[in-house]
């Protein structure tokens, strides 16, 4: 990982919603090494600043990222063109280890922009096919304007994938619900199952708790958390999670660890 940003030029601004954008990124000469699933880079708009940014896509040598723009930073990157260069910094944090998870059920549970930190799950699960079981991909959004990447889930084919939203208009005919109604309709052995679930915190919580009403071990669910991140390197403490410096020892835990965080009102 270099604490210097390396130049990277956006190869295409892709819109997902009205606030939200997928960047496609190729480096201008040196690369940065490889990045895991869920790992995170430190995004540079030059002029601006930079945020952290989760890895939504790892194929043919370039670097994806979908962001919303909530900040000054944030909505500077959604506004970049092709052929303009960020800054980025990188590979940072935790991946979501899907080679611990070699022989298991696998269930991903995404709210939201939770849907981009595993997308590349879902691609290498989806590559490796015979090293795990049943792979189910249950996907959840406010309404049905706020999903991301609309026609992937039909092109993933072999897994349940299963889309909800929470308030829909009389043109939705798909699932209306939290997420977590639709674990009914999932295929997994809960003892043998390993979850990566990524989202809103509430959701996060939420979902683990029912998890773990179903029997799934909490060291086998898997989340990414957030926290307001600075320097990316472990020493500002701006993303103190307890114990945890979530740019160094996170994003992605277990909830074995996660849960007596979580607890504490906030920590």
């Amino acid at each position: 990982m270099t604490a210097v940003p390396l130049p990277y030029r956006v190869v295409s601004n892709r819109p997902e919603t009205t606030d939200t954008r997928t960047l496609t990124l190729r480096p201008v000469g040196e690369a940065l090494p490889a990045f895991a699933p869920g790992q995170f880079a430190m995004l540079y708009a030059f002029g601006v600043g930079e945020i952290p940014v989760s890895v939504a896509g790892l194929q043919d040598g370039t670097l994806t990222h979908t962001i919303r723009g909530v900040g000054a930073v944030s909505r500077a990157l959604c506004a970049v063109r092709p052929g303009t260069q960020v800054g980025v910094r990188g590979p940072l944090g935790t991946g979501w280890d899907l080679p611990a998870a070699t022989g298991r059920d696998l269930l991903v549970v995404a709210g939201g922009i939770g849907l981009a930190p595993l997308r590349p799950l879902v691609q290498a699960a989806l590559s490796t096919p015979r090293d795990h079981g049943r792979l189910n991909i249950l996907i959840g959004a406010r309404t049905p304007e706020d999903l991301l990447y609309r026609s992937e889930p039909d092109a993933w084919g072999r897994p349940y994938c299963g889309v909800t939203v929470d308030r829909a208009g009389p043109e939705w005919t798909g699932h209306v619900g939290v997420v977590t109604t639709l674990l009914d309709q999932a295929a997994f052995t809960p003892h043998e199952t390993t979850a990566f679930v990524c989202g809103p915190e509430v959701m996060i919580r939420a979902t683990a708790r029912e998890l773990l009403h179903r029997g799934v071990p909490a060291q086998h669910i898997r989340v990414s958390l957030e926290r307001n991140m600075h320097c990316a390197t472990g020493h500002c403490g701006h993303c103190q999670l307890g114990p945890l410096l979530l740019c160094r020892d996170g994003p992605v835990v277990g909830y074995d660890r996660a849960e007596p965080l979580l607890a504490v009102r906030e920590l």
